[in-house]
């Protein structure tokens, strides 16, 4: 087991599920079910086939030689933006749904802040003929839109959250309370490393196929299974789960992640909570989130909506408070800049999620035979107009 999780979800203090009594019924099959499921022959040789023949797995992990050349290192990009649909949230929607069928349930709800899981999740209830309804907040949908129509095209059903901030807190809010009302017939496909046990860990073992094919892919073109660093950025964080994953345990790498300071830490408006979180409880687990003294949540901002989220994942909130992970930060500016840096350097335009981590190269120091993987989560398709807005290239 590479990330040390107890039997009621704990990673150390963080994780857990508190729910309400409505939901105990299904987080409870969930959480006495899910590994017997997914790690059933039958389970893993359909999930395989799919990551294989529908999602194009083994994603490519590409040697950036000019990249590498500007910061005086190694740099791979492990290419999750070349997965079906454009990010690594596929990996993890195939999984639940396919726990999801196992279950019994007939329908399929999901939260999305920059719209990546939402398609996710319509595609794979395309695939399934599954009805799907997904929850994105209203400023996201406006920010979005391409990835709306997307959602829309692929017979999903997407209803606004309009309350808070609007964004992906918002959203999540209303699937939950979605689920509670219709307990069920309803799957709910949570998209990141957050929320009740089991889902941090079922997600994280889904997107542990990154971290696994970037080992052998390491191997091939290095002569080496382990990287020095491994980068990704963190909102709720799953994909820095997954390409972790197989790494926690070999102390000698290190594990970066980078989350959104918006406008800046001291300026009101970030979404960095290791910076400015305390622990609490926030969409059913206990992990670190931004609050006020008196426990009400901040609102986050970033000018990428899949970090516009006011906590972490526990598995994150646990890895900053044992030191194992390093966490920095970056600026809307720092990512727009680090997002434009790789699209001319080596034509890859990347989705501004993944710019905040690509962004963390500026803010270290590497020796010349350092080898880093960054891990290039989503494409920048989605992010067009926010470039062309706010870019200066």
């Amino acid at each position: 087991m590479s990330f040390p999780i107890d039997t009621s979800g704990y990673y150390g203090p963080y994780g857990g599920a508190f729910i309400p009594e409505m939901l105990f019924p299904n987080v409870d099959e969930l959480r006495n079910r899910y590994l017997d499921i997914i790690q059933d022959p039958d389970f893993q040789a359909r999930f395989n086939q799919l990551l294989r023949d529908y999602v194009g797995r083994p994603s490519p992990l590409f040697f950036a030689q000019r990249l590498s050349e500007t910061n005086g290192c190694k740099i791979y990009l492990k290419r999750e933006d070349l997965n079906h649909t454009g990010a690594h949230k596929i990996n993890n929607t195939i999984g639940q749904i396919l726990v999801a069928q196992q279950l019994g349930k007939e329908k399929i709800i999901a939260e999305t802040g920059a719209g990546q899981h939402g398609v996710a999740t319509a595609t794979v209830c395309a695939l399934m003929g599954m009805e799907c309804i997904v929850y994105m907040g209203e400023v996201d949908m406006k920010r979005q839109r391409p990835n709306v129509e997307r959602m829309k095209l692929l017979g999903a059903q997407v209803r606004p959250a309009t309350s808070g901030s609007r964004t992906l807190k918002d959203a999540t809010n209303e699937a939950l309370r979605h689920w509670i009302n219709h307990p069920v017939d309803t799957h709910y496909i949570i998209g990141s490393v957050v929320g009740p046990h089991p889902y941090p860990d079922m997600v994280t073992r889904f997107q542990s196929v990154i971290s696994e094919e970037i080992k052998i892919q390491l191997e091939q073109q290095e002569g080496r299974s382990n990287p020095d660093y491994v980068i990704a950025c963190v909102g709720g964080g799953s994909n820095a789960a997954g390409a972790f994953y197989h790494f926690n345990q070999e102390q000698k790498v290190q594990l970066i992640a980078v989350e959104a300071a918006g406008r800046g830490l001291e300026s009101g408006y970030s979404a960095a909570t290791t910076s400015l979180g305390k622990p609490g409880v926030l969409h059913g687990s206990k992990t670190i989130l931004m609050q006020t003294d008196d426990g009400q949540v901040v609102e986050p901002y970033s000018i990428s909506a899949g970090l516009d989220y006011p906590g972490i994942g526990p598995l994150h909130a646990y890895l900053f408070e044992t030191g194992r992970a390093r966490f920095l930060s970056a600026t809307d500016q720092q990512a727009l800049d680090a997002g434009i840096k790789l699209s001319k350097l080596e034509g890859i335009i990347p989705a501004l999620e993944t710019a905040h981590a690509l962004a963390a190269l500026d803010q270290m120091s590497f020796n010349s035979d350092d080898v880093v993987v960054v891990n290039l989560s989503g494409r920048g398709d989605k992010d067009l107009e926010t470039y062309i807005e706010k870019g200066k290239y």
